[in-house]
C-alpha cells in the first residue's frame, strides 16, 4: 500500500500522551500504531483536527455573506488554525437576505469548504437578543423554517431557537424532521421549561450563560435548567472559553459538573486573526479593542458581538490553566462532531485525515485536512 504520509507524535491521553504513528493514504487514516524501527521521529503534540459548530467569520471577512469569497476567506483563516471542520454562523436578518445567505452557504457546503449552516437567530427573546439586530427578530414561523431548510438543500446542520417564544415547538418538530440540531439560545426560558424542551426538541444549548438571565437562587433560569439537563444526558452545552464571554473559573467548574456534555465553541467574528479595528456582524457595526467585540454603541460598553479567538486558542489557554488536554480536546473535537452529526474530530482508521500538529505550548505548527498539508 502506497502511503501518503506518516506522522508521528504524541496525543494526549487521560493524564498524559501516548507516542503513537498516523499513516495517511488517499485522504483517509489508514493506520494508527506504536512507533517502529525507521519511523520518523515526533513531530510534536499530535491533535485530531478540531471541530467549532459556532463560528461567524475570521480574517476580515464574514459567513453572513453571499460572497463565495469571503466565505472561503472566513474559512481559511480557521483552517490553518487548527479548526478543520465548522459550522458556518448566520446572524439575525430580514428573511429574504438570510435566504441568500443559506443558499450561498450551501454552495460552500457542496464543495466540502465547510461542514455545514447553523443559522443563530431570527426566532430569539428581545430580552436576552445580544448582538442581534433587535428590529429584525420574529416570531418562531414554521413556514420561514422550511424555506430555510429548502434554501440549505440538506446542509442546515442546527438553529439556535427561544423555546419560549409561541410557535417554537413548531419550528423545532420543522428541524427534526430535517435531521437538523435544535438548540436552545438567547432565551430567557424557565428553568422547568428550559429542562422539558431539551429532554424533548433540543440537544444543545448555544453559549450556556451568555444570551441568557443570570442566575438567581430562587430563579434558576435557563442556566440551571441547562446544567440539569445536561447532567442527565439530556443536552450539551456550549461554552466560549476565551477569557471574555466567560471568566476562567466559569468555564473549569462547569467542565467538573458535565465533563461529558461540554462543547467548546468561539462564537468567532470577522476579527478572528485580525487586529483591533471596526468590522460587521451581519447588519450590525462592530467596534473591536483589545480582543473584545462589542456592537458599537458609542460608548464603549455595548453588547459583546461574538468572539475573535479560533478553537486551540480556547484549548491552549485551559491547558495553561490545568485542565486536562484530552479532556479539552474530546470539547473541542469528537464531540461537537456527534453532537452535529458530522464524521470528523477523530484519530481512527478510516476517518478523514485532518491531523494538527503543535509544539509544547499548543501553538500550531503544521495542519493537514483532508489528507493534504495547508500552507500556514
Amino acid at each position: 500500500m502506497d502511503l501518503d504520509h506518516v506522522v508521528r507524535g504524541r496525543v494526549p491521553r487521560p493524564g498524559g500522551f501516548d507516542d503513537v504513528v498516523v499513516t495517511v493514504a488517499s485522504g483517509a487514516i489508514s493506520q494508527v500504531r506504536a512507533p517502529a524501527d525507521g519511523d520518523p521521529e515526533s513531530s510534536g503534540i499530535l491533535l485530531p483536527g478540531l471541530v467549532d459548530l459556532h463560528n461567524h467569520g475570521g480574517g476580515g471577512a464574514s459567513f453572513h455573506s453571499t460572497s463565495l469569497e469571503e466565505i472561503t476567506t472566513a474559512a481559511g483563516v480557521h483552517h490553518t488554525a487548527g479548526t478543520t471542520t465548522l459550522l458556518a454562523s448566520t446572524v439575525t436578518d430580514a428573511p429574504a437576505r438570510l435566504l441568500e445567505v443559506v443558499s450561498v452557504l450551501a454552495d460552500a457546503a457542496d464543495s466540502g469548504l465547510i461542514a455545514g449552516i447553523h443559522l443563530e437567530g431570527p426566532f430569539l427573546a428581545h430580552s436576552c437578543r445580544g448582538a442581534h439586530d433587535p428590529s429584525l427578530l420574529l416570531a418562531p414561523d414554521a413556514g420561514l423554517t422550511r424555506e430555510l431548510v429548502a434554501a440549505g438543500r440538506g446542509h442546515l446542520r442546527m438553529m439556535t431557537l427561544a423555546a419560549e417564544l409561541p410557535g417554537a415547538d413548531e419550528v423545532a418538530a420543522v428541524l427534526a424532521d430535517s435531521s437538523a440540531v435544535v438548540a436552545l439560545g438567547h432565551t430567557a426560558a424557565d428553568a422547568a421549561l428550559t429542562r422539558s424542551f431539551l429532554a424533548g426538541a433540543g440537544s444543545l444549548v448555544t453559549h450556556l450563560f451568555n444570551g441568557m438571565p443570570p442566575v438567581h437562587h430562587r430563579d434558576p433560569g435557563p442556566v440551571l435548567g441547562s446544567l440539569g439537563a445536561a447532567g442527565v444526558g439530556d443536552a450539551c452545552v456550549e461554552l466560549i472559553a476565551d477569557g471574555v464571554h466567560l471568566d476562567d473559573e466559569t468555564v473549569r467548574s462547569v467542565m467538573s459538573m458535565v465533563p461529558g456534555a461540554v462543547v467548546l465553541v468561539t462564537d468567532a467574528m470577522a476579527a478572528a486573526g485580525m487586529d483591533d479595528g471596526d468590522y460587521q456582524l451581519g447588519p450590525l457595526s462592530v467596534e473591536v479593542r483589545s480582543g473584545v467585540a462589542r456592537i458599537a454603541d458609542g460608548t464603549g460598553n455595548g453588547s459583546i458581538a461574538g468572539g475573535t479567538s479560533r478553537l486551540l486558542d480556547q484549548v491552549r489557554r485551559h491547558a495553561g490553566a490545568g485542565i486536562d488536554l484530552a479532556m479539552l480536546m474530546k470539547a473541542a473535537s469528537l464531540r461537537p462532531a456527534s453532537v452535529a452529526g458530522l464524521d470528523a474530530g477523530r484519530l481512527d482508521v478510516g476517518a478523514r485525515a485532518d491531523l494538527v500538529l503543535t509544539d509544547e505550548s499548543l501553538r500550531p505548527t503544521r495542519v493537514m485536512r483532508n489528507g493534504a498539508w495547508l500552507a500556514s
